[in-house]
């Protein structure tokens, strides 16, 4: 299914981590708002979620930013009392926020490292989804949190990195389980390295990537309601034709 075949008009997605250009966080927001949601942004980044917000503005999406660090119970609070402000309700939230900060040998980890990496990794996923649950329970909507393939196949020297979002998994199941009963569903993407404008800098043009259109195509399709959406999946993303 092409992403341009999606309709969401009539919904409110809240995508987190929408500060900056060419990463995952615009383009999924972007792909939300071009299928007709209108847009919840989130990022501590003021500068950058209220720049993402004008150029998605200039191409005809109806979108607001809301800033601030999401590690923070208020934060979240306020990322989905944005929505309900603004748009009255709420359907849709991407967990997006947060990526690999810590890598190499275990025996360099300081525990300013450990905290960052669950904090930005699970501790925003956990914070922004209990904010929602009450707007979702209400519309039947959905969590979609975000792994990594590490979940899968774990690798190294990233360990701190893929325990975190062995966490996300775990907790995107559970709670799967918790919310069944609202109607409320919660699946994640596990998606390999994603070609984002820091990842061609820093691996090369010619690395092997998760393509943009693939990884919104399946967060995309994990916000399709209905009576066979699936809800407590982890989906990986990887790249075409292999790894």
């Amino acid at each position: 299914m092409s992403a341009a075949t999606f309709d969401f008009n009539g919904k409110v997605a809240l995508v987190t981590g929408v500060g900056r250009a060419e990463q995952i966080g615009n383009a999924v927001a972007l792909a939300f708002g071009r299928a007709g949601a209108r847009i919840v942004a989130c990022d501590q980044n003021a500068v950058g979620v209220t720049e993402r917000v004008r150029e998605f503005a200039a191409l005809g999406v109806d979108a607001r930013p809301c800033a601030g660090d999401l590690t923070h119970p208020d934060i979240a609070a306020l990322a989905v009392e944005t929505a309900l402000r603004y748009f009255g309700g709420l359907d849709i939230v991407v967990n997006l926020a947060g990526g690999l900060t810590t890598y190499g040998p275990i025996e360099r980890l300081t525990v300013n490292d450990f905290d960052r990496e669950v904090a930005i990794n699970l501790k925003t996923a956990v914070l922004v989804s209990q904010a929602a649950i009450p707007a979702l329970t209400e519309s039947r909507g959905c969590i979609i949190n975000f792994a990594s393939i590490a979940y899968f196949e774990p690798q190294s020297p990233m360990a701190v990195y893929s325990a975190a979002k062995a966490a996300v998994a775990g907790f995107t199941r559970s709670l799967a389980i918790e919310l069944a009963d609202r109607k409320v569903r919660v699946n994640a993407v596990a998606p390999g390295m994603a070609r984002t404008g820091d990842n061609v800098a820093a691996a090369g043009a010619n690395a092997a990537y998760v393509e943009m259109d693939d990884l919104t195509r399946a967060v995309l399709s994990l916000a399709v309601s209905g009576p066979d959406a699936p809800t407590g999946q982890i989906v990986p993303v990887t790249p075409r034709g292999g790894r």
